[in-house]
């Protein structure tokens, strides 16, 4: 695994001096997706949880189901390309010669799976919610050394179980999703904490995971707040100083 960061020589100027410094800057690279040996996807990412984010992508956008469907994954982080071999046959195959996203965001045509209303009776307290944010954000080394990743974390009612970072938000989906999908974990009475925006995009990777609630440092977009009142998602969002604002779904959460 190559490292998350390099370090780069910059001009650092405080209090009207200026010096040269070394600044460790988040890696960014374009990681190549492959399934049956059909390139469908290029991930623009941090190199890092690569198994992770291509189990997460592909069950994201439905070309994989369960553990089961997959035979092997091996990753070549020199030549930044991961390889997916299935069982079988893929759930449902690109309807082009082959897809090319730069990011895990994107969406796909004809890949969709379809997904029920969540139900989950999971709950959380007003107090836990904001736990869980301070804990996050005072938790994660990469971001404290670049400023420059975003993070979100699996949780229960009770603790956080992982975390992940990367440049891209739609990618610590995506990982926490591969990391669910490789492990067996049931996501039906989980929580996803994380730090950026909540797009239509994350709105419905949560949704295709089976997670019931939502918590996020920033806010959601309209599109975005639809989707997870359709889909039964409490999300809990802007979530600063001991406050927050409930977006959809209110019953979850214990005031």
């Amino acid at each position: 695994m190559k490292a998350p960061t390099e370090n780069i020589d910059v001009s650092f100027y405080s209090e009207g001096e200026v010096s040269r410094i070394l600044e460790p800057v988040v890696r960014e690279e374009p990681v190549e997706i492959f399934l049956n040996n059909r390139r469908v996807a290029t991930i623009a990412c941090t190199g890092i949880y690569l198994e992770e984010l291509a189990a997460g992508f592909l069950r994201s956008i439905g070309a994989i189901g369960a553990p089961n469907d997959i035979e092997t994954i091996t990753t070549n982080p020199e030549k930044s390309r991961v390889d997916v071999l299935t069982t079988g046959e893929t759930l449902s195959e690109p309807t082009s010669s082959g897809l090319f996203v730069l990011s895990s965001g994107a969406r796909t045509k004809g890949w969709e799976k379809g997904k029920g209303l969540i139900t989950s009776e999971t709950s959380i307290s007003a107090k836990k919610a904001i736990n869980f944010m301070e804990e996050l954000l005072s938790s994660s080394p990469l971001h404290k050394m670049t400023h420059g990743t975003h993070c979100s974390a699996l949780a229960d009612t009770q603790k956080i179980i992982v975390s992940r970072d990367d440049i891209g938000r739609h990618n610590t989906i995506d990982m926490l999703g591969g990391y669910t999908f490789l492990n067996g974990i049931d996501c039906s009475d989980k929580i996803i904490v994380k730090t950026g925006r909540v797009s239509s995009e994350i709105a419905e990777k949560v949704w295709t995971l089976g997670i019931p609630i939502m918590i996020s440092h920033s806010v959601p977009t309209s599109e975005a707040v639809g989707i997870l009142k359709d889909a039964g998602i409490t999300l809990i969002g802007h979530v600063r100083g001991g406050t927050f604002k409930v977006y959809s779904n209110e019953r979850r959460v214990q005031f």
